[in-house]
This record gives C-alpha cells, sequence and structure tokens, in this order.
C-alpha cells in the first residue's frame, strides 16, 4: 500500500488540570466541557427514552436526521463565535464540509451525538440518519430483509444532493457495509468514505463474516445462537437478533462511560439478519474508485485489532488511523481522538 499512511491518537484533548499560568484558564474549560457533555447526555437520553415510550404515537413529526438542523449549539454564541473566527483558514481548507454518519447495528443516529457536537463547533456540517428500522424509524427489523432496503435512508438522501454537492461518509460497524453499498451506487456524490471500527469487505463478502472470529460462522450462529429473533415465527427462519445487556457490555463498551451505556442500553434495538448475511457486489470502476480511510480501535472487543487489521490489508484503503484505548464505540470511549481524526481526513486533499 504504497500511500497509505499511520496516525496514532493517545490522548483526549481538554484532560487533566494545567500547572501556572494556564491552570485558571484550563479548569475553567474543564468545568465548561463538563457541563456541555452533561446536557448533552440529558437530551440524548430524554430522546432515546421518549422514542421509547411514545413509538406507538408518531408519526413522522420527529426527523429521521440528527444534526446539521439542530439549535442547539447555535444558542451558544459565546463558543461557536470564537472557533469561527479563530479558524477562517483551516475551514477554507476543507472542500467538504458535509459529513453523513452512519450508525452500526442495532445503533440509530442517538449515538453521534457528541460527534455531532464536535463537528458543529468546529464549523462543519454533520448529519447522521436512521438505518431502516434503526433508531426512531419504526419499521420491523423483520421486515428489513435486504442490504437495499437497510441502507434506504442513505440512498435516498444521495439521490436528492444535487449535482455539483458531495459529502463525506462515516460509517460505524456494520454501518460501514451500507457505506460500500452508497460508494458503489453514487460514487461521484462521496468525497470520502470513513469505516470507523467498520465492516470494509471486498467485493463477495458478507458483512457478518467480519465477527466470523466472536460470533462463529454464519450458519453456526444462524442454527445455534441464542440471541435471535423469530419475528415470524419459530417454524420459520430468524429474521433478526439482539444481544443480551451483559454481552452487549462487553462486546460493543469496555471503555466507554457508564452514562453512555446507559443511553446504549434504552435505545439499542433488533439487528436485522437480511442486511448483514448479504454478499456484497463491489465493482473496480464504481467502488474502486472511492476515497476511503480506516480508523482502527485498539481495545475492540467485537472486532478484535487482528480482524481490523486484515480487513486493512484485504481491502487496503488510503490511510489508517488508530486510537489507543478505544472500544467498539470510540464516539463515546474516545469522542475527541475520533473528532480530531474526521477533521484530519476531512483537510486530505
Amino acid at each position: 500500500m504504497g500511500n497509505r499512511f499511520i496516525c496514532m491518537t493517545n490522548k483526549e484533548n481538554g484532560g487533566k488540570n494545567g500547572i501556572g499560568s494556564r491552570s485558571k484558564r484550563m479548569e475553567r474549560s474543564k468545568r465548561r466541557s463538563l457541563v456541555e457533555e452533561e446536557l448533552l447526555h440529558r437530551q440524548a437520553l430524554s430522546m432515546a427514552i421518549q422514542q421509547h415510550h411514545l413509538s406507538q404515537r408518531f408519526e413522522g413529526s420527529m426527523s429521521r436526521r440528527i444534526g446539521s438542523t439542530s439549535s442547539r449549539r447555535r444558542t451558544d454564541t459565546s463558543e461557536s463565535a470564537p472557533i469561527s473566527k479563530q479558524l477562517p483558514e483551516f475551514l477554507s481548507s476543507i472542500k467538504t464540509k458535509k459529513f453523513i454518519l452512519v450508525h452500526g447495528e442495532g445503533f440509530g443516529a442517538w449515538c453521534w451525538y457528541k460527534t455531532i457536537a464536535l463537528l458543529e463547533e468546529t464549523g462543519l456540517l454533520p448529519t447522521a440518519i436512521d438505518l431502516t428500522g434503526s433508531g426512531i424509524d419504526l419499521t420491523d427489523t423483520k421486515n428489513v430483509a435486504t442490504l437495499a432496503e437497510y441502507s434506504k435512508p442513505l440512498i435516498d438522501y444521495l439521490g436528492n444532493l444535487p449535482e455539483d454537492e458531495k459529502v463525506i461518509f462515516v460509517g460505524h460497524s456494520v454501518g460501514g457495509a451500507c457505506v460500500s453499498y452508497a460508494l458503489e451506487l453514487f460514487p461521484q456524490k462521496i468525497a470520502k468514505a470513513v469505516f470507523v471500527c467498520a465492516t470494509m469487505i471486498s467485493d463477495g463478502q458478507r458483512p457478518f463474516d467480519v465477527f466470523a472470529e466472536e460470533l462463529g460462522s454464519a450458519e453456526l450462529f444462524m442454527k445455534e445462537s441464542k440471541f435471535l429473533i423469530y419475528g415470524n415465527g419459530k417454524e420459520k427462519p430468524p429474521t433478526g437478533f439482539m444481544f443480551e445487556k451483559e454481552q452487549m457490555h462487553g462486546l460493543y463498551f469496555n471503555q466507554s462511560p457508564a452514562k453512555d451505556v446507559a443511553l446504549a442500553m434504552v435505545s439499542m434495538r433488533p439487528i436485522p439478519l437480511g442486511p448483514i448475511m448479504e454478499k456484497l457486489s463491489l465493482t473496480p470502476e464504481k467502488y474502486g474508485t472511492s476515497h476511503r480511510f480506516y480508523v482502527q480501535t485498539l481495545d475492540d472487543h467485537a472486532l478484535s485489532p487482528d480482524v481490523q487489521e486484515k480487513l486493512v490489508r484485504e481491502n487496503p484503503p488510503e490511510g489508517v488511523f488508530n486510537i489507543k484505548g478505544s472500544d467498539h464505540c470510540p464516539f463515546f470511549s474516545k469522542p475527541q481522538s475520533l473528532h480530531k481524526i474526521l477533521v484530519e481526513i476531512a483537510q486530505i486533499p
């Protein structure tokens, strides 16, 4: 991989207090960050609980997209104004400012709330979209049988983009397969694709195969897994699966803050089986022309660093970034590190 580069990100910004003349300023910044994070936690948790209890009455009044239309960050001009003044050259060097955040299996747009806030503060334009049957989309998992159905919100979004407009896609975990699918259909509309500990698979592979080291073969899983859901009855093939809380915590959240784990536990939904058992057809003429980057998470229990390295080796991207101390959800466990990498990728010509 001649043009591959590696970026090591070890520390979160805004961590320990400084000393000497900087201590008071850093302490104020830390307090402000803690207050903002607490507010974001409450907003996200409130949204998740509302989704949980009011889903039967939902008729489309709440947007399926979370991000660039939010007024949350714009109300605090004391924070947003200095950033825009400090970074005019930085922003002008970024040609594509729109980020489309694609969640992984069982998650929803809600999981990106920290990344959305950080990107908006930087002056970028993030939008998180619920895949079909995820987040606040009320489609029953048993009715999501193909990758095309699962990815439909992304494809609809790209189809409605103006001809001369491009976006940066960021896919997490199985969401990487949806990003690959979108790259095959709309390569001209995706400026860059970032795979965050994601299923960046090759032509003819299934997303599930990436997790075989942890979950076993697809055939064995379909026959024996205790996490399977039979949406059409026990006599029919399984339609989805969902891990128990103990398994989810060990696989996904071994380094994530307790508040984020609590948010996930009330927000995660069953995972449709059809889309992740489907083999992707990816061509050199379309998918092969895309600008891809991979973010490896080095304390990941769901997708081990070795498996991620194998994905990178077999389907080489243009750049590889590493986040130390991150579990399978860097948007929870290492949001600042993930943000720094996304901004760096956005600046690459």
